[in-house]
């Protein structure tokens, strides 16, 4: 009993993480938590659960539809209650933002509201996915605000991460966030291709090829850009192991990702897993090119103070010599 009362004791005596360790902690999981839910909402479109629930927000009229339960509706419904933990996640976050907002950075709390905008504009969209019966522009929409929410927690928690940079980064900041932009577009362009069923339409009826061979060849330029993050961060030895490593993890999840997307090809989209792995590796590769250009750009913001600061010092001290001179 003792011993139990000493651990409690210390428990308690053990500093509280502070509130930016808190905060960066509950970011990193809410970005675990919708790297799934977009999974888990590419499965529910490939195996055709989408309408699953014919109603929203509830499905069959409750809250858990335990009589008409089958893997097409848990689909739906998990999809769903994912969608709400995170959203509640998000409301938590914004009011610890704001409720310790003297203790952070002061963008922070606005970025975290922003992050809660999105996702409340996510849920419309999903709602709207059901109520126009899955209509493709709605949906391409629904997983582009997806990525966007997901890239939003990845620069706050990563500008939240303690880094220390070296200097030598050169202009990869640039060319991380134009290779940012460039998967996140080509994302885009997968959504709609899936969205509108383009590589079924196109292989059985010869219609919609255009949109889907704009996906096939839309991905030579974010193929190009991530290529060439990694080939210019293996060209600086002095580049922090972070950056290192992020490139590294952007240059295999770029090759799997184009296996995949082979496979998907030659296979129809019969393969369920493989449908949902190659946009679940898109989304992946898109946070690890997030996460490495706003290391970058630290990097490269605090070369520049560091830089700027000895100029200023000399200024300075000339100011001084000439004062003690007169």
């Amino acid at each position: 009993m003792s011993e139990f009362v000493l651990e409690q004791q210390n428990e308690a005596a053990a500093p509280q993480p502070k509130p930016k360790e808190m905060i960066r902690r509950l970011v990193w999981k809410i970005c675990i938590a919708t790297l799934i839910l977009m999974a888990i909402g590419s499965a529910t479109r490939v195996m055709n659960a989408g309408l699953a629930c014919p109603d929203w927000p509830l499905c069959y009229g409750q809250l858990v539809p335990a009589k008409q339960m089958n893997l097409q509706v848990f689909l739906e419904w998990f999809h769903r209650l994912d969608a709400a933990l995170i959203g509640v996640s998000a409301i938590a976050l914004v009011g610890l933002c704001w409720w310790h907002r003297r203790a952070l950075p002061t963008w922070l709390p606005w970025a975290s509201t922003f992050a809660l905008f999105l996702i409340v504009f996510q849920g419309i969209l999903g709602g709207l996915t059901v109520t126009e019966l899955l209509r493709f522009d709605i949906v391409t929409a629904h997983l582009g605000t997806a990525l966007l929410f997901f890239t939003t927690l990845l620069i706050v928690g990563t500008a939240l991460t303690p880094y220390q940079g070296t200097g030598n980064v050169g202009k990869l900041p640039w060319l991380g966030l134009a290779a940012s932009i460039l998967v996140y577009l080509q994302s885009l362009l997968g959504a709609l291709v899936g969205s509108r069923w383009a590589l079924h339409q196109c292989l059985g009826t010869s219609q919609l090829c255009t949109v889907m061979y704009s996906h096939i060849f839309g991905l030579v330029p974010p193929t190009v850009a991530t290529l060439a993050v990694v080939l210019i961060s293996w060209q600086r030895p002095a580049l922090h192991p972070a950056l290192r490593r992020l490139a590294n993890m952007a240059g295999g999840l770029l090759l799997i990702q184009i296996l995949l997307g082979v496979a998907t090809f030659r296979l129809r989209l019969q393969v369920e897993p493989l449908t949902v792995s190659h946009q679940a590796v898109g989304a992946a590769l898109l946070g690890t090119l997030v996460a490495f250009t706003v290391l970058a750009l630290r990097d490269w913001v605090a070369s520049r103070e560091t830089n700027i600061y000895p100029v200023t010092v000399t200024l300075t001290t000339n100011t001084q010599a000439n004062g003690s001179h007169s």
